[in-house]
């Protein structure tokens, strides 16, 4: 059986929960399709992930990479086409502040997803789940693991599929923060329909 490695994000900021680590938690160690999945939990700490995401490659050697972040406010999936080298935004739980800085000093300035979102979007709206391919995972935490994934991936020659999804909040932030919210129940069912897919 092929290894999937599946990450997603502690709470951050104003977010007191995230309903990426709910999906890594639940399906952590289940048989999807023709896959094992690992889950991780990663912190939302710019110094930390890109060694996180390298490290957990290098040791889980996954034929595919998802790695999952909360989008708060938008409406569906958004399957991220594209991570930039850059960090920009609001501090981090450490209280580091990016302004902007590269990811990867001599790294490429962007990095395209290898995962196949078209399969995926087209799989995802067939089973009624609103989804679509997204042309920016922003400068924050979500696209410095996307960008950190692919880079190491790259960098080192593997013959390993990743990329990155958004999601939207689920109902107990959308209901405390007045957000667009799904229940936690269906964005763990598009996760699966995606592993399924892959």
């Amino acid at each position: 059986m092929k290894k999937l490695l599946l990450t997603g994000f502690e709470p951050f900021l104003k977010f007191k929960s995230n309903p990426t680590e709910a999906v890594v938690k639940e399906l952590h160690g289940e048989a999807i399709g023709d896959f094992q999945v690992t889950g991780k939990i990663y912190p939302v700490a710019f110094e930390r992930i890109s060694k996180m995401i390298a490290d957990d490659i290098r040791e889980e050697q996954p034929d595919v990479v998802v790695c999952l972040g909360l989008a708060g406010g938008r409406h569906n999936i958004h399957l991220e086409r594209i991570a930039i080298n850059c960090i920009d935004g609001r501090p981090d739980n450490n209280g580091f502040h990016p302004n902007g800085e590269k990811i990867d000093a001599t790294g490429p300035d962007g990095l395209f997803s290898t995962l196949p979102l078209k399969a995926y979007e087209a799989a995802l709206q067939a089973a009624e789940i609103p989804a679509q391919i997204s042309n920016t995972a922003g400068t924050y935490l979500c696209n410095n693991v996307m960008y950190s994934a692919l880079n190491y991936i790259h960098s080192a020659g593997l013959d390993t599929s990743a990329g990155f999804i958004h999601v939207p909040a689920h109902h107990e932030i959308g209901t405390e923060m007045d957000v667009p919210s799904w229940p936690q129940a269906d964005i763990t069912k598009a996760i699966r329909k995606i592993i399924e897919f892959t």
